[in-house]
């Protein structure tokens, strides 16, 4: 019987590693966050936009952007249903691949900078950005600054 267990749990564990290509499953009332890899790991959008919330630890207004904005349940709802959220530190050392194209931090600025961040924000380095991608991953817009829960609807619902 124990065998059994442990045959039909691996079993389990061994049918759901073959779903990490599938979008992530959203919790009503919060927003799944991804990262980049995870994001670059999906190969299905479902036909979902991109926001990417690019970010670094230093930001005042990012993380008032994460307490007072991206905690919006209305927000919270419009952004699950039509788009996938991913968190980007525009200063991590870490090497990222997006697009197939491995991005490495190099040092310039306050605290040096992922290449990444410059090709996702053309260039223009202010914290907190959104940048919007279309289900091809191709830029729809790069939005700088904070943003409220009533300005970030407005402008999610225009593009």
């Amino acid at each position: 019987m124990i065998l059994r267990s442990v045959l039909f749990c691996s079993f389990l564990t061994f049918l759901s590693s073959g779903c990490k290509d599938a979008a992530p499953q959203i919790k009503d009332g919060e927003l799944t966050w991804l990262t980049i890899d995870q994001l670059e790991k999906i190969k299905d959008l479902g036909g979902k936009k991109v926001l990417i919330d690019v970010y670094t630890d230093w930001c005042g207004w990012c993380k008032v952007m994460d307490k007072k904005t991206f905690t919006d349940p209305g927000l919270i709802d419009f952004l699950n249903k039509n788009f996938l959220v991913v968190k980007f530190n525009a200063e991590q050392k870490e090497p990222v691949k997006f697009k197939g194209v491995e991005y490495v931090w190099q040092p310039m600025g306050r605290n040096g900078i992922n290449n990444l961040g410059i090709e996702l924000l053309q260039g223009n380095m202010g914290y907190p950005s959104l940048v919007f991608l279309d289900s091809g991953l191709k830029t729809i817009k790069v939005s700088p600054g904070y943003k409220t829960p009533g300005q970030l609807m407005e402008e999610l619902k225009t593009l």
